[in-house]
C-alpha cells in the first residue's frame, strides 16, 4: 500500500497513466490509418531503441550490428509466411524460430566479440551486420533480394487496429520488463559494469557472462520489434538489417536520454515525428528536400545543448528552477 502511495505522488506515474489511456482510446478518436500507423511505428522503434539502450545505456556495450536482430525477426516472419502460408500456427512457429535465432546470434556474436574492448567489438558487430545485409541482398530465392518480400498475415492479425495494439502492447511489456530487470540484482550488476568493469570483476562477478546475458536479452527484444514491424508493414527488405537501422536506434537513445527507461520512447517519438514533418515540408518547398541535413543539425543542437539527451536537459532545467526559488 505504501508503494502505491509513493507511485501516486510521482508526476511520471500520472504521465504514463494518461499516455496509456490516450493510446488505448486513440483508434476511437481518429479513423486515420496514417496516424495509427505512425504511432505504431513510433512504438516499434521505441521498443527497438529500448533494446539497444539495454546494451549501450545500461551495460556500456556499443554495437554497430544490433539491426541484425531486428531484421532477422522481420525476415523470419516474412519468409515463413511467404513461403509456407499465413496460418496462426505458422505465425507462432515464426515467433519461436525468431527468438531461437536471436538467442543463437546473441551467443555467437557475444562469444566472438565481447571479450574485446570498445571499438573492436563495434567493428566485429558491424562486419556481422554487413554479412547479413549482403546475404539478404544476394539470396534472392529465399529473401527476394532488393525487391523484398510482400506477404499476407494470418486473419487474426489483419483487423483494422490489431497491428496498432500489438505494437503498443509490445512497447508496454518491454518497458515493464526493463524496469523489473534493472531493479533486480542482475540489472544492478549490468549498470555497475557500465560504470566500472574492473571493479565489478574484482568483486567476483563474471563480467563476460553478464555482458553475454545483456546481449542475448537485447537481441530477443529487438527481434520481437522486428516481428511487429513486419506485421505492421507486411513487407520486408534488406534495409531492415542495415547499419543505418542501428544508428537510428542509437540516435533515438541519445536524443531521448541514454541510460533511462523513458529516453528511447521519447527519442523515437521526437525523431519519427520530426522526420515525418520535414519530409512533408519537402512537398511545399524544395529547400526541405534536403531534410536529412536539417535532421543532422537537429542532432548536433540537441547533443551540444543537452549532452545527456532531452530528459537530462529537462531534469537540469527543473533543478535550476527549484534552486532559483
Amino acid at each position: 500500500m505504501g508503494n502505491l502511495k509513493n507511485w501516486l505522488k510521482l508526476p511520471a506515474f500520472w504521465l504514463i497513466l494518461v499516455s496509456v489511456i490516450i493510446l488505448a482510446i486513440l483508434p476511437t478518436l481518429t479513423r486515420s490509418r496514417f496516424i495509427l500507423n505512425l504511432v505504431a511505428t513510433i512504438a516499434i522503434f521505441a521498443t527497438f531503441a529500448a533494446s539497444y539502450n539495454l546494451l549501450a545505456g545500461f551495460t556500456g556495450i556499443f554495437s554497430l550490428g544490433h539491426a541484425v536482430f531486428f531484421g532477422s525477426g522481420a525476415y523470419v516472419l516474412g519468409i515463413i509466411l511467404f513461403r509456407l502460408g499465413s496460418t496462426p500456427l505458422l505465425f507462432l512457429l515464426s515467433l519461436v524460430v525468431a527468438v531461437v535465432i536471436a538467442v543463437i546470434l546473441g551467443l555467437f556474436v557475444g562469444y566472438l566479440s565481447l571479450r574485446l574492448k570498445a571499438i573492436y567489438y563495434a567493428m566485429i558487430t558491424f562486419a556481422v551486420a554487413e554479412l547479413f545485409v549482403i546475404t539478404a541482398d544476394q539470396w534472392r530465392e529465399l529473401t527476394g533480394g532488393q525487391d523484398g518480400l510482400i506477404f499476407q498475415i494470418p486473419d487474426f492479425l489483419s483487423g483494422r487496429y490489431t497491428a496498432y495494439y500489438l505494437s503498443i502492447v509490445l512497447l508496454g511489456a518491454t518497458v515493464i520488463f526493463m524496469h523489473r530487470l534493472l531493479d533486480s540484482p542482475t540489472g544492478k550488476v549490468l549498470v555497475a559494469i557500465r560504470e566500472n568493469e574492473v571493479r565489478v570483476s574484482a568483486l567476483g562477478f563474471n563480467v563476460f557472462r553478464y555482458k553475454l546475458l545483456s546481449n542475448v536479452v537485447a537481441g530477443i527484444l529487438a527481434s520481437l520489434a522486428g516481428i511487429a514491424y513486419a506485421v505492421l508493414n507486411q513487407f520486408v527488405m534488406p534495409t531492415v538489417l542495415d547499419v543505418n537501422q542501428t544508428i537510428s536506434a542509437l540516435l533515438m537513445t541519445i536524443v531521448g536520454g541514454m541510460g533511462t527507461l523513458a529516453g528511447p520512447v521519447l527519442g523515437a517519438a521526437v525523431i519519427t515525428l520530426f522526420g515525418d514533418w520535414l519530409a512533408g515540408l519537402a512537398k511545399i518547398n524544395p529547400l526541405f528536400e534536403r531534410w536529412p541535413i536539417i535532421f543532422g543539425l537537429l542532432y548536433i543542437v540537441i547533443i551540444l545543448a543537452m549532452p545527456g539527451g532531452i530528459l537530462s536537459g529537462y531534469y537540469r532545467l527543473k533543478s535550476r528552477l527549484f534552486r532559483s526559488k
